[in-house]
């Protein structure tokens, strides 16, 4: 505790057990050593205040924490050795309140009916802390308001529903989850497996907000839904789904946005892009690659749909994307037609500006284009000795393609990508790398630009906890 004033130091006894306090000059440092101390607490402190969970494993503790501290003065419940308090066993963690942080911590080998942490309170935060190898019902569980999960590490999940669950409230709730590492799930073998999912059927019409961006999605394999979009204005940009065999689905509500991702499946066995299911989506500047079951399903509908069922797509934009390598067809244009009373084409689809490389075994368009479809400006090398019939919205071409060094199909300066798109620009003003779109834009997710890369896939030392990277050094 040598890091802290020692100018007055206080013993509180909580039944048989001692809770240490130090105070500095943000607050008071506490130090505990179980969840009754923990509990306990929660009268005595202030917004600045810090709770220190001494290092050790800790079995079989319910934490149900409640503070309230403040935007600038938040209180923070933090290991005293980042990864080095270990929760297991029957072990659970509520948090409630307001401007609470719990970090450092992980949570292992858990089996509970309920959350491993359960995050209730509003404008509170889940950094650098691990939950893996347990049986909770969720992982984590976001249900608060403007909440934020980031720097953290969940995997190997076994049991039914999602690892991560975000709970949509009558309001907006802004949640962000971001610069977390999403490791392994196995497949579960049936629905549930989702990695993530933002809100129920029953919350789709809502508006969640929720942010979810430069997130690392590795060998996520648990259901086709890595993400499980049900509800309305969520944001999915600059995220890395490396290996996984599923798709980032728009499930169930309205008006979300997915842009700047990348999708790297080597053709890993039911790996996929993006399941477009709603109105009003848009769908741009993202990269896939080498997926097996398609880059882009755009979802036919069902005859005044419960929530709970299908909504055909509508209004929906997809442009400015690169497809390459995908052995499922790289559109399918009325997805699910005709299975489980879907009998509504998707309306007002525009399909703009993208660029394709369709490789022999692959295919460029599947399923029935309706009259509302708009599809301009795309660009397709199709490496089989049988062409696709033509279109008019698409311009069949050696797009000249080639690796760069960091193992993405890139056009080279020459390409006929560059400078080419026609119609609109729809508000766009980067492309996936983060770099401005100046001048003519390039057919694609990528504009050739010199200015800086802000915006690339993701590896594990770019995300999750602190303190497992030290570990792997």
């Amino acid at each position: 505790m040598s890091a802290f004033s020692r100018a007055s130091s206080v013993v509180l006894f909580l039944g048989v057990l001692f809770v240490l306090t130090f105070v500095n000059a943000e607050g008071k440092e506490w130090r505990v050593s179980s969840a009754s101390q923990l509990n306990n607490l929660s009268t005595a402190l202030h917004p600045g205040d810090s709770i220190i969970l001494t290092d050790g494993v800790w079995t079989n503790q319910n934490v149900r924490f409640y503070a309230r501290g403040t935007a600038r003065k938040p209180i923070t419940l933090r290991a005293e050795t980042p990864g080095k308090v270990r929760f297991t066993g029957d072990s659970t963690l509520t948090i409630d309140g307001e401007y609470v942080v719990l970090s450092g911590v992980a949570v292992q080998n858990g089996g509970h009916a309920g959350d491993g942490i359960l995050v209730s309170g509003d404008h509170c935060r889940v950094t650098d802390c691990a939950v893996t190898e347990s049986t909770y019902k969720f992982f984590v569980h976001l249900a608060g308001i403007e909440d934020r999960m980031d720097h953290c590490y969940l995997a190997e999940k076994t049991s039914e529903s999602p690892t991560l669950q975000i709970e949509v409230r009558s309001k907006p709730n802004h949640d962000l989850v971001d610069h977390n590492y999403f490791g392994h799930r196995p497949p579960l073998g049936r629905n549930g497996g989702e990695t993530m999912r933002v809100g129920y059927s029953w919350q789709s019409m809502s508006n969640s907000a929720t942010t979810v961006e430069l997130n690392l999605f590795e060998r996520c394999d648990g259901e086709i839904e890595i993400i499980s979009s049900k509800s309305c204005e969520n944001i999915y940009r600059n995220n890395t789904f490396l290996d996984c065999a599923g798709m980032l689905t728009l499930r169930h509500g309205n008006r979300c946005r997915v842009e700047g991702n990348f999708f790297i499946a080597h053709h890993k066995r039911g790996s996929g892009g993006i399941r477009v299911i709603g109105d009003d989506h848009v769908i741009v500047n993202n990269y896939i690659d080498g997926v097996s079951q398609g880059c882009v399903w755009i979802t036919s509908g069902i005859e005044d749909s419960p929530l709970k069922g299908y909504f055909r797509a509508r209004n929906t934009l997809i442009a400015f994307n690169t497809f390459v390598d995908s052995r499922g067809p790289c559109f399918d244009l009325s997805a699910g037609l005709g299975t489980a009373r879907r009998t509504l084409f998707p309306e007002n689809i525009t399909i703009a500006n993208n660029l394709i490389r369709v490789p022999e075994d692959g295919e460029l368009l599947k399923g029935q284009e309706s009259s509302s479809y708009k599809i301009y400006g795309n660009i397709a090398e199709i490496d089989s000795t049988e062409k696709p019939a033509s279109h008019s919205g698409v311009r069949f071409v050696d797009a000249r393609l080639k690796r760069a060094g960091d193992g993405l199909l890139r056009p080279v300066p020459d390409s006929p990508a560059r400078g080419s798109a026609e119609g609109k620009t729809f508000g766009i003003k980067m492309d996936i790398d983060g770099q401005p779109r100046k001048g003519r834009f390039d057919v694609g997710a990528d504009q050739f630009s010199e200015a800086p890369i802000t915006n690339r896939p993701l590896t594990p030392t770019d995300v999750g906890p602190s303190w497992m990277k030290r570990s792997q050094s």
